[in-house]
């Protein structure tokens, strides 16, 4: 198993998720900064999450043919300039503008990546590697994520995008220099692609998918706001909170990766029941720090694996389309991350910030249904073709 290409592509990984996410930490500090309410600053990332569901599929059909290298390298360019303007602290419009374009090339990037990775190893280490492109995400976290929170605390939140300046351009140099060439030497039509659509058991898929990733960031979106006005957390803890989150990420990635190569459904559940186990023990916590910390542990645990439960469970389906379907779990992903945090946002300015965790638990308890739906079919009619 080559794992050189997996790498590189975490890296790249690890520069999108702290340009996508890096800014949960420091939205109490951009909507003070511009005289908005929390909700309002939540479509800095809403906004980018639903650019990437709208247009993920069909920009990655439109790259399919690339040399998967440039198309890499093209993605993370845009995400180093999107960290430069925005670290300047522009006008609010042109901070949402230069956010949404790099979510354009966000589904190709991680699509691309993953094929990439894939098509250097063998078919039995497949999760594994996938594992590893998406284990930026869980490295990120604990990370780039919080050290953003961090230096925001100290400085302003302008540094938080300094940060992600700094990881995409050492994303950029390592693609350029590290990468060989990746010319697509089999190109699948769209046509073939596009009869994924027709199989009930994947769009089963893409529904757990969407409840699933809309369920977790219902709460996490606000982390921040969540735990200085409901547990009373000041910024410096919160990002010592977001650095915990994201260790335990990095081991629950790393288990969930190799749980996945022996039950793809299973796997996906046993994370998922966390939507609904997390909800009962914020609330059952209180104000004993040391008792919400060990929620937040074990809330990074099951959380961490997702995106890569979800893309996993989603192949599952189209074992024969791998980048589309990819690109569609990244899509649908992402649609999940914007609704999620629009519709807790509603709640939040209805009946306050601390509504987001039961928000989460009613998409998780969706998708739970979507995964014993997709099972009971399979077990009548057999499972899909290459099923694993």
């Amino acid at each position: 198993m080559r794992k050189k290409t997996a790498y590189i592509g975490c890296l790249g990984m690890i520069g999108i998720i702290s340009t996508e996410f890096g800014v949960i930490g420091v939205l109490p500090q951009i909507a003070d900064h511009y005289q908005v309410t929390i909700d309002k600053a939540g479509v800095l990332l809403s906004a980018f999450a639903l650019v990437i569901a709208l247009t993920g599929p069909f920009m990655t059909l439109l790259a399919s043919g690339f040399d998967r290298k440039k198309v890499m390298l093209t993605a993370i360019a845009i995400f180093l300039i999107t960290g430069i303007v925005s670290s300047f602290g522009p006008p609010f419009w042109l901070l949402l503008t230069v956010r949404i374009l790099p979510a354009f090339l966000q589904p190709v990037y991680i699509s691309t990546a993953i094929a990439a990775a894939v098509a250097s190893g063998d078919k039995k280490h497949e999760h594994q590697l996938m594992g590893i492109v998406l284990g930026g995400i869980a490295i990120a976290m604990v990370t780039t994520v919080p050290l953003a929170t961090y230096l925001a605390g100290i400085f302003n939140w302008k540094a938080s995008f300094m940060v992600q300046t700094v990881v995409s351009a050492m994303a950029v140099f390592g693609i350029m220099k590290m990468l060989p060439p990746m010319p697509v030497t089999a190109r699948k039509s769209y046509g073939s692609q596009l009869q994924i659509l027709k199989q009930s058991s994947f769009l089963i898929s893409t529904a757990m998918n969407f409840f699933m990733i809309a369920a977790w960031f219902s709460t996490y979106s606000y982390f921040a706001d969540y735990l200085g006005k409901v547990k009373h957390m000041d910024e410096k803890m919160i990002s010592y909170m977001l650095f915990l989150f994201g260790v335990t990420g990095i081991v629950s990635n790393w288990i969930s990766g190799k749980m996945l190569s022996k039950s793809v459904s299973k796997t996906t559940a046993v994370f998922l029941s966390g939507t609904i186990f997390v909800p009962f023990a914020l609330q059952y916590s209180g104000g004993n720090t040391w008792m919400t910390i060990l929620v937040i542990a074990i809330w990074g645990f099951l959380y961490a694996p997702c995106f890569l439960n979800a893309s996993a469970y989603m192949i599952s389906a189209a074992p024969n389309a791998l980048e589309f379907a990819n690109s569609l779990a990244t899509s649908f992903g992402n649609l999940g991350v914007s609704v999620g945090t629009i519709v807790s946002g509603w709640f939040i300015a209805t009946s306050g910030i601390a509504t987001p965790p039961w928000v989460g638990m009613c998409f998780g308890i969706l998708s739970l249904l979507m995964i014993g739906l997709r099972t009971f079919l399979e077990n009548k009619r057999g499972p899909v073709k290459c099923y694993s």
